[in-house]
């Protein structure tokens, strides 16, 4: 028992901020299984892993659940067991099933083929998933929560609002019917660690009581943490706890997922800070994470996390991210100090198309982020407690006083610096004359962009001003736009983006 538990702790301090850059992919619960039926089967899934050998990735966080499990298990129901007697005919469940009546196991497969090819394997558990629960007897609603209506945030919502219809954890049976799983995810798996993914959904405790209701989030955060350790001690390897939370610790707190609390209590190993899924975050203040934590700092990973989309404004249209931003992203996060970081919703096959592609065989190093094409548009925080602010700067009306302040990272050292700027549908949008300056130096040059719409569905016009790259500064930039001539204007969409030079 001695040996196993120094073997617990050295490994543990092996995930503590200044060992190894991580590169993070979240592999979600349905993607597999939504490959052709020939795809289910020993080979492919080790195939599946066997793609990653040899690239940048450091970890695989695999989902083994959302409302039911994508395996037999002996606490949740499976997604392919029936509701109200009849088999769901959702590919996601006919393969799953494929794979489990052939007597495998996808995700212990998974685990021994990373450790096999140096990779390190973590399960991520979803703690409140509520994906389409305003539709009835949707194949991935589990019967315990349609019978149990009582345990709902609201209590028989009808609101047609998901985070409405999420489990309470302030009530008892809430916490045993999750706390079972992560028993079942530990005694079944031999993975290198457990993930409490609170992201999906970001809403666990009574409306209008969440940071009251903190210690019980942090307790149930605890009891897991005993059950990692007891878990270490028989494998006699670390098995290290990781949690997603929202990417502004005052948001994360306000909600009742206080990870700064939890890390100094010792009861987490990474703090993964990230958006939900309508906004991507490319404003996240790892530098007050680190100042919140203090000396837990030097114990507990804070790592910045991502999605495969982004939005200017609460209400406006997404957009799916290309490889400029997220390179744009990681370079403006490098310069706050990260190092490592997590992409959720990612893995898509074919898996050889860009951006996965890309990022699985050069990573996201500070040479290949700062080097690179480059964008960095506005965003917002997605996940906040009522009254907090979300940091949306957009909509507005062109000749506002207030500026846009854009964060872009590290100065690239050449190439070219834009503003796009995208206009909604208005009177006189098509005529409309703009200025623009960046940190009070005047553009140089101004075009139309052909294809406004990629900037968001929202966007009818769009415009691209050049700067003199003497013109950027590292870290926030100060963008101030004007109306010239014609009506006033609704400025919907704002990026810095920076192209190499020819």
């Amino acid at each position: 028992m001695r040996l196993a538990w120094t073997v617990f702790c050295l490994g543990t301090a092996l995930l503590a901020r200044g060992s190894e850059p991580m590169l993070i992919i979240n592999e979600d619960n349905d993607h597999y299984f939504k490959q052709p039926a020939e795809r289910m089967n020993l080979a492919d899934l080790q195939a599946y892993i066997d793609r990653l050998a040899g690239t940048k990735v450091t970890h695989f966080f695999v989902c083994p659940n959302g409302q039911r499990t994508s395996y037999r298990s002996a606490v949740h129901e499976a997604i392919w067991d029936p509701i109200d007697g009849e088999a769901p005919d959702n590919i996601w469940c006919v393969n799953a099933k494929r794979l489990y009546d052939q007597g495998i196991d996808p995700y212990a497969v998974w685990m021994t083929r990373c450790h096999e090819q140096g990779i390190s394997p973590w399960i991520t558990m979803r703690m409140n998933d509520v994906h389409f629960v305003t539709t009835k007897n949707y194949f991935r609603n589990t019967t315990f929560w349609r019978d149990r209506p009582d345990l709902w945030r609201v209590p028989n919502a009808t609101s047609g609002n998901w985070m409405d219809y999420a489990f309470d954890y302030a009530k008892a049976e809430v916490r045993e019917y999750h706390m079972a799983l992560v028993r079942e995810l530990l005694e079944r798996y031999d993975m290198d660690g457990l993930e409490l993914d609170w992201m999906r959904f970001g809403r666990h405790l009574t409306p209008g009581h969440e940071a009251e209701q903190a210690p019980i989030l942090t307790e149930f955060v605890r009891q897991v943490r005993q059950l990692t350790q007891e878990w270490a001690a028989k494998r006699g390897h670390a098995i290290g706890l990781s949690v997603r939370v929202p990417s502004h610790p005052d948001a994360a707190a306000g909600l009742g997922m206080d990870g700064v609390e939890w890390a100094k209590q010792g009861l987490v190993d990474l703090l993964i800070v990230s958006p939900f899924f309508s906004s991507a975050d490319f404003d996240i203040p790892l530098e007050l994470w680190q100042e919140r934590l203090g000396d837990a700092a030097a114990s507990v990973r804070v790592i910045p996390a991502i999605d495969n989309g982004t939005a200017a404004y609460p209400g406006s249209p997404r957009v799916a991210l290309d490889l400029a931003m997220y390179y744009g992203w990681a370079a403006g996060l490098r310069y706050r100090g990260a190092d490592s970081f997590y992409l959720f919703n990612l893995v898509y096959y074919p898996q050889d198309k860009p951006p996965y592609r890309t990022i699985l065989d050069h990573g996201l190093a500070e040479d290949m982020v700062l080097a690179g094409h480059r964008r960095h548009p506005l965003a917002y925080l997605d996940t906040v407690p009522p009254g907090f602010p979300t940091g949306a700067q957009l909509p507005k009306t062109v000749g506002e006083l207030a500026p846009l302040v854009l964060q872009t990272g590290k100065r690239p050292f050449t190439g070219n610096v834009f503003l796009v700027l995208g206009l909604a549908q208005a009177p006189g949008v098509a005529e409309a004359v703009l200025s623009a300056s960046l940190n009070g130096q005047a553009s140089t040059a101004v075009a139309e962009v052909p294809k406004p719409a990629h900037y968001g569905q929202n966007v009818v016009r769009a415009l691209c001003f050049g700067f003199p790259l003497e013109a950027l500064r590292d870290g926030a930039n100060t963008v101030q736009v004007e109306r010239v001539g014609g009506e006033p204007q609704k400025l919907v969409w704002a990026e810095l983006e920076f192209t190499r030079a020819p």
